[in-house]
């Protein structure tokens, strides 16, 4: 008598063995060569964890399972079983799929490599690829990433550079982007945003200025960096605004000149 976890149940079966049965829930287990091994052992599962299923959920529920056997679906025709075959293997069996025609195998492939092999996927035409690249790469090669085309790599590079390197972005096209260099920026290198264009990048820098900066900015159009200037200008500074046209940039600017008086 064969155990009851064993597929198909024995409502569906005739007397016929495992062996000849050979059709599973989904038709998968025809012709599979695990059948019916893997399904007496319980190292897979009709529409749970099957290697043939077109489901990415499937096949890696069989692949965390049965890891010795990713290997062989690293050149698999579908993408998703080669993808999840990346994840599982040995990370110096993914070296040749950093040149993947699916974008998806190459993200896997860009999250597991080693960091000195990363560069060579800095050029990928897949911005997530890209993303991943950034994210990881060593901080002296992150320099070669400052002139991607898409600004997400840029401010993630924005994020990790050094600050020694962070003035060659202050000029960048997005605001994004400078808004990330605005609060990584040591204060005394915060002039270079103070005239940037966008009010955001500037109330950054207002809020971070030095005392000098911070008077010189208490001068701005816009009312929202003159407040995050407030805190930081030196108090001789701040009589001016007691009559300022916002009210929020008013109280802050009375609230510090009676702190002072106290």
């Amino acid at each position: 008598q064969r155990p009851a976890f064993l597929w198909p149940p024995r409502s569906m079966t005739s007397d016929q063995p495992a062996e000849k049965v050979g059709v599973g829930r989904l038709g998968l287990c025809a012709g599979c060569s695990f059948y019916p091994d893997f399904l007496n052992s319980r190292r897979c599962t009709p529409g749970d964890a099957c290697i043939r299923a077109h489901s990415g959920r499937q096949i890696d529920r069989f692949m965390r399972t049965n890891p010795e056997l990713a290997q062989n679906y690293l050149n698999d025709i579908f993408w998703e079983r080669r993808a999840i075959a990346a994840r599982y293997v040995a990370v110096d069996a993914i070296f040749a799929l950093k040149n993947d025609v699916d974008e998806v195998v190459r993200r896997v492939v860009a999250t597991r490599l080693p960091a000195d092999e990363l560069i060579r996927m800095a050029k990928d035409p897949d911005r997530e690829v890209r993303l991943s690249v950034a994210a990881r790469l060593p901080e002296p090669l992150l320099i070669q990433l400052i002139n991607d085309p898409d600004y997400l790599i840029r401010a993630t590079v924005a994020r990790r550079l050094p600050h020694g390197q962070l003035s060659k972005l202050t000029k960048d096209p997005e605001r994004e982007v400078r808004k990330v260099v605005a609060a990584r920026l040591p204060p005394f290198a915060l002039h270079m945003l103070a005239s940037d264009p966008e009010p955001e990048v500037r109330a950054i820098v207002a809020e971070r200025a030095l005392p000098g900066l911070a008077a010189a900015l208490l001068q701005d159009e816009e009312w929202w960096v003159r407040l995050a200037a407030v805190g930081n200008a030196p108090i001789e500074f701040l009589a001016p605004l007691a009559t300022d046209p916002e009210i929020e940039v008013r109280d802050a600017a009375l609230a510090r000149l009676s702190e002072d008086n106290a």
